[in-house]
């Protein structure tokens, strides 16, 4: 069965080769423009990974992933952060919140497809 992937990016550009990546690889990728488009996605359907970036207009990366946590059903979901941002404040607010990772742009495929390898191994 193939793994699902949500993307969570305001870029339409960074959507598009992110999926690209992953798709390439045989993952199922669903796109969402904002943190709150994405949530709303996730009270119906799950995902077997989430990667998203911080700075979106609605709903940031953040807020997304502490509510994310609330849900039972995505409790134990890996999320991965993949943003610009490399501030060592910034990652500790992403760990608090429950982000499984973090990734920095730009993002080599390669590394992309290393990282969501391990965490499905």
């Amino acid at each position: 069965m193939r793994k699902k992937i949500l993307i969570v990016d305001d870029s339409q550009a960074i959507l598009d080769l992110v999926a690209e990546s992953l798709q390439s690889e045989g993952y199922e990728v669903t796109s969402s423009l904002n943190g709150q488009l994405a949530f709303n996605l996730l009270q119906n359907e799950s995902f077997d990974l989430i990667i998203t970036d911080v700075y979106m207009p609605v709903m940031d990366g953040i807020e997304l992933i502490a509510k994310l946590r609330e849900l039972d059903s995505c409790k134990y979901t890996p999320i991965l952060i993949l943003t610009t941002e490399d501030d060592y404040d910034m990652k500790m607010k992403g760990k608090h919140a429950g982000a499984t990772g973090w990734l920095v742009k730009p993002i080599v495929s390669e590394q992309l497809l290393n990282t969501v390898a391990r965490v499905f191994s």
